[in-house]
């Protein structure tokens, strides 16, 4: 009997390559969420596929763990929706954001009905992807390493990959694979980006959480936390940069920390940091958790990373998902931009449309096509992400958290300064301009406060803290940077995904 894409997947998935032809229509490497999503969709549109994995064991990683209503609806249009079933998902309808000693929460717009976020262990998620891969038609899976793509002798297009794998006896073999087409989604780190991607991948931070401590998003399991919002993600706008809290299952919530530059050494500093400068910024509820996952669970880190999107002018070879693009994390859009660039190659290289993958020159007119309609959302999320991580970790920069406070202000005043930029957000609004509005509305909406001495009533804006006279010249000159500073952020990025 097939199992369903809900039940647990074999721990392994092994082909032992001489039982296996080498000849396909689409060659994927990576069964990541992109690889198994376009497998299972291009396997049941019938087209012949070979996705090849380096380890189908269930992958622990850091982040992607958090799907926005964007990705859901990609998720349904794709068949694919089951893959949330079974797995413990958690409902998101939106955020709160914490800047001390205020809150607010900012709901996901609704529609017809509500609009509703999944956040979730990834592993399991991608286990039930791998899973819908593995039981669609035509779809071939295989455990092995592509070490090169194969080029045609004649010319440079890809014509396959070859891939190593280990055959029934635990030998290591190598062979070739051949394809009109080879998609290259190994993910973040991939191996084959620097040859085929005209732009180089900048970090910035790291995220923290619980091998390797790089500076970045520090990430670590509360258990049984009590989140005072719960279905939403929490934002918490700490010195020097966010804390992004997530329930992933019934007992297990998520904490990611922001940790830019050099991370503090050992381990035990690092501990000693988060509890004495992290813990105290956060809701009080969440303390007594994240004091104890201090003790018992391991720190782990994952570089924040940009990548701008490009099209490879390669024939024969498509770079999907992190191996093309990449955005902060700090918003959780990758995998609905991942999501609705699926949806879009099943359109674009239907059989309808493309008959025969091996006319390269209808292929490539196609994917340039499809670098030109995934822009608005890609942009819109890429953008959304690099700015709001330039916002929310403004640290000492005087402008940068002028526009920090003028941003926690304007989703203060409820309304469309909220529905309009969670939209936005969630991957609903596929709208660049729209959120080049909004952004700047931010930008002025603070420069009416400062002007206003209404930004930041304890600090610099208290009444009495200087005199009257100094107060013009000066908040003119904050108002002028803080213009200026918002140019520089958000600017840059746009022109720069929008004319990729």
């Amino acid at each position: 009997m097939t199992p369903s894409v809900s039940e647990p997947v074999m721990s392994v998935l092994r082909v032992h390559a001489p039982e296996v032809k080498n000849k396909f229509d689409v060659i994927i490497i990576g069964a990541g969420v992109l690889g198994s999503a376009l497998a299972a969709t291009l396997g049941k549109d019938g087209r012949d596929v070979l996705i090849i994995e380096r380890d189908w064991k269930e992958p622990d990683r850091i982040v992607g763990e958090l799907l926005q209503p964007g990705g859901v609806k990609a998720l349904t249009e794709l068949g694919l929706a089951d893959c949330l079933e079974g797995i413990d998902a958690i409902p998101c309808d939106g955020y709160a954001v914490f800047y001390q000693p205020e809150e607010v929460v900012l709901p996901y717009p609704a529609d017809k009905r509500p609009n509703e976020g999944r956040s979730f262990h990834h592993g399991k998620f991608i286990m039930n992807l791998r899973n819908a891969a593995r039981n669609a038609r035509n779809v071939t899976i295989a455990e092995g390493s592509a070490s090169a793509l194969v080029h045609c002798a004649m010319s440079e297009q890809i014509i396959g990959c070859t891939y190593s794998y280990k055959d029934s006896d635990g030998k290591s073999r190598s062979r070739n694979a051949y394809a009109p087409l080879t998609v290259v989604a190994d993910g973040c780190f991939s191996k084959f980006r620097k040859e085929y991607h005209v732009n180089s991948v900048s970090s910035k931070s790291n995220f923290v959480g619980p091998n390797a401590l790089l500076p970045g998003f520090l990430r670590f399991v509360l258990r049984d936390c009590k989140l005072p919002y719960p279905s939403h993600g929490h934002v918490i706008l700490a010195k020097p940069s966010p804390v992004l809290l997530y329930q992933i299952g019934t007992h297990d919530t998520r904490v990611l920390i922001d940790i830019p530059g050099k991370l503090p050494s050992p381990p035990e500093a690092l501990a000693s940091y988060l509890a004495e400068h992290i813990s105290p910024q956060l809701p009080a509820d969440v303390r007594p958790s994240f004091l104890s996952a201090l003790k018992t669970e391991r720190l782990r880190s994952m570089p924040n990373s940009y990548l701008q999107p490009a099209h490879t002018a390669t024939e024969g070879l498509i770079l999907l998902g992190d191996a093309m693009n990449m955005r902060h994390p700090l918003t959780g859009g990758g995998m609905t931009v991942a999501l609705s660039d699926v949806v879009r190659v099943r359109t674009l290289l239907s059989k309808e449309n493309v008959p025969d993958l091996s006319d390269t020159r209808q292929v490539q007119t196609r994917m340039r096509k499809l670098h030109a309609d995934r822009k608005p959302l890609a942009a819109v999320v890429n953008v959304l992400a690099q700015a709001l991580y330039s916002l929310f970790s403004a640290g000492d920069d005087p402008h940068m958290k002028t526009l920090q406070l003028a941003c926690f202000a304007y989703f203060k005043r409820g309304g469309r300064c909220v529905s309009t930029p969670v939209g936005l957000l969630g991957g609903m609004i596929p709208e660049p301009l729209t959120l080049l509005g909004h952004f700047f509305a931010v930008a002025f909406y603070g420069i009416y406060l400062v002007m206003t001495g209404r930004l930041d009533p304890t600090g610099v804006d208290a009444p009495g803290s200087r005199p009257y006279g100094w107060t013009v010249p000066s908040n003119l000159w904050r108002c002028i940077m803080a213009l200026y500073t918002a140019c520089i952020v958000v600017l840059p990025t746009i022109f720069g995904e929008l004319t990729a």
